[in-house]
């Protein structure tokens, strides 16, 4: 009878702390689309989703440092003056002031969980060098 109490009380949600929201709601983009799951003082997560044969914007952002995980497909990252190669549940991360690009070389969708991290989260925070649907600034 214990066991069962145990594994009733840890399936049970935690409540939000103060100042934490939970929106998921989805933008599109030419690329694909993100959702924001949830966010909260100095952070936030996004599932991003990545067509295949297609690339985000080669960018960097003033105010923050991400963290990406690929949680399906495959995705080329361009970090600084690195390149590099993700599949299924490897990661990277993405300094603040640092161009960036993330693209999905492969034939099925990228999907990936980016957390941010920093003092100004917004989406007005890009700074585009390159971008394939005429964006950069």
């Amino acid at each position: 009878m214990a066991q069962s109490q145990e594994l009733q009380t840890s399936s049970l949600a935690l409540p939000l702390s103060v100042g934490q929201s939970s929106l998921a709601s989805t933008e599109l983009r030419p690329w694909g689309a993100f959702t924001i799951l949830e966010e909260g003082r100095g952070y936030k997560i996004k599932r991003i989703e990545v067509k295949p044969g297609h690339r985000l914007s080669l960018q960097m952002h003033h105010h923050r440092s991400e963290h990406w995980i690929v949680v399906s497909g495959t995705a080329k990252v361009v970090c600084g003056e690195q390149e590099h190669v993700l599949s299924s549940n490897q990661s990277t991360y993405v300094p603040q002031c640092t161009p960036h690009r993330l693209e999905n070389p492969g034939v099925i969708p990228l999907v990936l969980i980016e957390v941010q991290n920093g003092e100004y989260l917004g989406e007005d925070d890009i700074v585009r060098f390159q971008d394939d649907y005429a964006r950069a600034q």
